[in-house]
């Protein structure tokens, strides 16, 4: 898997996944190995365009699950091509939705894959309705755990703060947590 900074990779074709994934998770985990098949069906490269840090350990000083090098390592064992990192600052945070949309048309993605809350932009103005209006789009439902609960990032922070390692270790399909295990 090759590494890039955000705006530095210019492709002719490629199946493309965004977010945060921060830990990961299960879901994090379903929404990438859907796109890498994708991208084997129609013989593209597989890209995942994420955050360092993400956007709610930056607003909210939420903790960081994993570390920038162990999320590469766990979306590289996923089987992706290229991983693309965001460093999430004051500019890219000023950036528009426009500025993130021509960030993207660079990569010329046959389809977006993303989670049905994706957001970006300034002020998190832009939304799924944005990125359909320039790219094919594919939303990929919640992922939830054997109990029913939907796996996020959220939810195995709030087990951390509880103490239960265990089901957050089990959400988090064996990663490593910071400052955990």
């Amino acid at each position: 898997m090759l590494i890039y900074q955000a705006g530095s990779l210019k492709l002719s074709q490629c199946m493309l996944s965004i977010g945060s994934f921060d830990g990961v998770h299960l879901g994090h985990q379903s929404v990438i190995r859907q796109m890498v098949e994708r991208s084997r069906v129609e013989g593209i490269p597989s890209v995942v365009y994420t955050f360092d840090p993400p956007p709610r350990v930056y607003f909210k000083s939420a903790q960081q699950l994993t570390t920038i090098d162990e999320k590469a390592e766990r979306i590289r064992r996923l089987g992706v091509d290229y991983l693309i990192v965001a460093s999430f600052t004051t500019d890219y945070l000023n950036s528009s939705v426009m500025d993130f949309i021509h960030d993207i048309q660079r990569l010329n993605p046959f389809k977006v894959v993303v989670g049905s809350d994706f957001r970006f932009g300034k002020n998190r103005s832009g939304g799924l309705e944005d990125l359909r209006a320039h790219f094919p789009v594919h939303i990929v439902q919640s992922v939830c755990c054997k109990e029913g609960e939907i796996i996020s990032s959220t939810r195995i922070r709030e087990l951390l703060s509880k103490g239960d390692f265990l089901k957050a270790y089990t959400l988090l399909n064996g990663a490593k947590i910071e400052g955990h295990i």
